[in-house]
């Protein structure tokens, strides 16, 4: 089969493709295809049989390959700008055309590289002068950043682009005259030899023209394609390898040097390092590029189902990630495996030329379209800083397109001067003889051995096949590696608009309350409403669009989208096949009434409230004040102020427990047989522990009490003792147990861990007020105890379940659109805490602070509470106010924790402060809802 044949047959194997792209634009837009709809595809796989026919008369020789890679790429990017910018896509037809028809021009006119040549200096005035035209004030122009623009009247072009060429053929006769004096170093140092200076002088000179496009133009696309072109074309051409050394040792002091002096290039460097930094401005672009490509996955979202319009200039720079998302990792491996292919067949027309020019100018074309596709789509996916170029064939511009297919038409003509093994080659001004003997050929001092040029350019082979093969790798990373974690940025407004078409399920309290609900717009999507405004807010969480999720709507967010806890088989059919549902409601353990309650309770303070249901863990309210209304989630975020109001210091804040903790203590002093309720114990008003003192509040004397009314009167003297006799290990050990220092798996909020010290850190008057409830020790390990509300309630929690402590939980039931339960909550043991003795014990102290002690403000008519009082320094004006206890005490159906910040006075004699009166009303209003009052 002729080469030509070949062409015609690949030229037909790639007509499909483009066709099918087009196909299923139309289709999604709802048009039916015809020979009229599909004319663009037709016309231009005409258009490329015509490039064909001219190829068989001109360069009937030429590689096969070239013309059908380019009529692939070139279709799927009318494809994409079709897709994209419909308003540009006719112009970008025309361009194409325009494009085949130079390149078939250039094909005619240029028959012979080796006299075009010859003009080599004209070649290159004209390329400085195309480069460095968008300077001049009047006609250049600066879009996006970059002034790369030339204005005349209503046309505008990127003449940097045609420079790219006139720099090639000055490169490929410059290279190849003087050659020889490019390989030969002449400056000895020790044991090597280096260039002169005259002889480094191109490479010097190349730096700083790169150098001057930066500052002067801020393209540093086109400088970098400029700069890399020459190195690679000098190693060709000389097979120096330090050129290469030299080369990007300046281009490193060079990028440094550009980072530290302008603006332009640390925004672009830092973006690059961090998009998500600043995904509101400067990183905007990057990061809605990363989203879309992350929504691609495997085989992508399907030809007019992404959102890339959300990028700016998306069907120019960033045209790729509009394809990754749309056909996949797989289409985009396959887009990347085409330029792969392309410098395969360029650089293997290098390596069959007749001519030194032949071989140097196949060099330089492949280079800067391979190169130039490797940069943007580098940058695009974040594997190297982004800068402004367009992806050959396929970002929209025409001067980008006329460019590259006047590359393509000088490529086919080196592939046409080609020879095989066994004929001659020259370097255009003398011929050599057959090729019968690699050896005076493989010799650099004479015509650029075919030898030594195959080595080279294996090399420059190899070199592209390890960037592409990066790029590949950093794409597999992004569309499928990291794809769950940029999906659920909360930034992602992809995810967002996605999820906004789709019903979300309902959070509602057990008693039917509905906290949040989506609401259906006019436009078809969804706006999702919290009807209860300010109630149980923190639990439930917010679901903006611009700030993410917190709360419920995070931790349950599959389930409320319906892809998770499915409810039938039917469930599971329909979300495999995309079938959009509503979402699954979500009923949480939480009592509106309690709820209120609670929160009315902190009206005024800032605290916590967790109420439970001990035998099963359940959470029946968890309030936090200052507060905050959800519909105001996107006002508080953006920086108007919340006074704290988004902490929920139930689950999210660390306290001093206080005396609240003396439970713990008494709890590890039974359990270990160092004392009990009854033991006799010494309580002055101070006294020395550890070489320190430990005092009790307001300067109290007990004299010798029981440890069972030292807690009634809670005296720190009495458990600072006690705290020493138990010892640090005993202490933590049992802090622990309770839930102290470890992280409660499967709990539905972020829940911050309560701490207790290393026991080996501790001192004897640390352990003495730790004992206590007050955290004082300076060390490594934290200071202890330190308390979340929620960990107190399950103290309380563990004594009220006769010493077994259940895993707290908020969610009770998963029901889809039919109210059928895909998900119940089944109530799950954390361990036994103590024996059941022991907690029968504390519970009959614990009755006796309430009764005769700290906490009678705690008290319910009609039942008997057990609880404990707290009082916890914290270095404020006045210290912070706990309550802990759980009522009937024989048969206890509610726990409490209650902390006011600040809620002792201490101008008064209240050591119980605010917290005792608030739990005694919810208490009782509990029982009254459970019937038991």
């Amino acid at each position: 089969m002729s080469r030509r044949t070949t062409e015609l047959l690949l030229l037909c194997l790639a007509a499909p493709i483009v066709l099918l792209l087009f196909a299923s634009i139309l289709m999604h837009d709802g048009l039916a295809l015809s020979v009229e709809s599909l004319a663009v595809p037709i016309g231009l796989f005409a258009a490329f049989v015509v490039a064909h026919v001219a190829v068989r008369i001109f360069a009937k020789n030429a590689d096969p390959a070239i013309l059908p890679i380019a009529f692939a790429l070139s279709g799927i990017g009318i494809a994409f700008v079709t897709r994209l910018a419909p308003d540009l896509a006719i112009r970008q037809v025309v361009w194409l055309f325009a494009s085949i028809i130079c390149m078939v021009v250039v094909l005619a006119a240029v028959r012979n590289l080796d006299r075009l040549i010859r003009y080599k200096y004209t070649l290159m005035l004209v390329g400085i002068i195309l480069l460095i035209s968008p300077m001049l004030p009047g006609i250049g122009m600066e879009v996006l950043g970059s002034r790369i623009w030339l204005h005349i009247g209503p046309f505008s072009f990127q003449p940097g682009e045609i420079a790219k060429v006139c720099i090639i053929l000055f490169l490929a006769g410059y290279l190849a005259q003087n050659r020889e004096m490019l390989s030969v170093f002449t400056v000895r140092v020790g044991r090597f030899r280096i260039p002169d200076l005259a002889t480094l002088l191109p490479l010097l000179l190349m730096f700083a023209i790169s150098f001057l496009i930066v500052v002067f133009e801020k393209d540093l696309g086109s400088a970098l394609v400029c700069y890399v072109l020459f190195l690679v074309m000098l190693y060709v051409a000389s097979g120096r390898k330090l050129y290469l050394v030299v080369g990007f040792g300046l281009a490193g002091i060079g990028a440094v040097a550009l980072y530290m002096l302008f603006g332009h290039v640390q925004i672009r460097v830092n973006t690059w390092l961090d998009p998500f930094s600043d995904a509101q401005n400067t990183g905007y672009q990057l990061c809605q590029s990363i989203y879309s490509m992350a929504d691609g996955g495997m085989l992508g979202v399907g030809v007019g189902n992404g959102l890339a319009q959300y990028i700016p200039v998306v069907e120019s720079d960033f045209i790729f990630a509009a394809i990754a998302e749309e056909i996949g990792l797989l289409g985009g491996a396959a887009v990347l495996l085409l330029y792969l292919s392309l410098a395969i067949r360029g650089f293997a027309t290098a390596a069959r030329a007749k001519s030194d020019v032949s071989a140097l100018v196949a060099v330089g074309c492949t280079t800067v379209i391979v190169l130039q596709a490797f940069i943007i789509v580098g940058g695009v996916t974040r594997l190297i800083p982004l800068t402004g170029l367009t992806l050959p064939f396929i970002s929209q511009g025409g001067s980008s397109l006329l460019a590259t297919f006047i590359e393509i038409a000088l490529l086919l003509r080196c592939g046409d001067e080609g020879t095989g093994l066994t004929s001659e080659m020259t370097d255009g001004t003398r011929a050599m003889k057959p090729i019968g003997s690699h050896a005076s050929l493989a010799d650099d001092s004479g015509v650029l051995g075919r030898v030594a040029l195959g080595k080279r350019l294996t090399a420059c082979m190899v070199a592209f096949a390890l960037l592409f093969a990066a790029l590949v790798a950093n794409l597999t990373y992004v569309m499928i590696v990291k794809a769950d974690d940029y999906q659920s940025y909360p930034g992602n407004n992809h995810t967002l608009y996605t999820e906004a078409k789709t019903e979300r399920g309902s959070i509602s309290t057990y008693d039917g309350v509905v906290l949040a609900q989506s609401v259906r717009q006019d436009d078809g999507t969804y706006v999702r409403e919290y009807p209860q405004g300010s109630m149980a807010s923190h639990v439930v969480g917010y679901y903006s669009q611009q700030y993410g999720l917190s709360g419920i709507e995070a931790s349950m967010n599959d389930a409320l989208k319906g892809q998770s806890n499915y409810a039938t088989w039917q469930d599971v059919v329909d979300s495999m096949a995309g079938i959009e549902s509503p979402g699954n409601d979500v009923t949480l353990t939480l009592n509106s009434e309690i709820q209120t309650l609670a929160e009315q309770q902190l009206e005024g303070y800032a605290g916590a409230i967790v109420v439970m249901d001990p035998s099963t863990g359940a959470i029946l309210a968890c309030a936090s004040a200052p507060t905050y209304s959800n519909d105001q989630i996107d006002a508080i975020l953006a920086g108007e102020g919340s006074d704290g109001a988004l902490v929920n210091r139930a689950t999210g804040a660390l306290y001093a427990p206080g005396s609240t903790f003396k439970v713990v203590s008494l709890v590890a002093a039974i359990e270990n047989d160092v004392a009990d309720g009854d033991t006799l114990i010494e309580s002055p008003a101070e006294m020395e522990i550890g070489n320190a003192s430990v005092t009790n509040l307001h300067d109290y004397d007990y004299g010798q009490i029981t440890l069972a009314e030292a807690l009634a009167v809670s005296s720190n003297t009495a458990f600072a003792q006690l705290g020493v006799d138990v010892g640090a290990e005993n202490l933590v050990a049992t802090s622990e147990a309770f839930g102290f220092n470890r992280v409660l798996n499967g709990f539905e909020l972020p829940l911050t861990t309560s701490l207790m010290p290393d026991p080996d850190e501790m001192t004897t008057w640390e352990t003495a007020w730790a004992a206590v409830g007050q955290p004082v020790g300076e060390h490594e390990s934290p200071a202890g105890p330190q308390a979340t509300v929620l960990q107190m309630a399950m103290v309380a929690s563990a004594i009220a379940n006769d010493g077994v402590l259940q895993q707290p939980y908020f969610v009770e039931g998963v029901y889809n659109a039919d109210g059928e339960r895909s998900y119940a909550a089944t109530p799950r043991s954390l361990g036994t805490i103590m024996s059941k003795s022991t907690a029968e014990e504390m519970t009959d102290i614990m009755i006796g602070v309430v009764e005769d002690g700290t906490g009678t403000d705690a008290a319910v008519y009609g039942t008997t509470v057990a609880g404990k009082t707290g009082t916890a320094e914290t270095g404020k004006e006045n210290p912070d106010s706990w309550f802990i206890g759980f009522a009937p005490a024989d048969n206890p159906t509610v726990v409490v924790a209650v902390l006011i910040e600040e809620g002792v006075n201490y101008s008064t004699d209240d050591m119980a402060g605010l917290a005792s009166a608030r739990a005694s009303v919810i208490i009782e209003r509990t029982l009254e809802l459970e019937g038991v009052l």
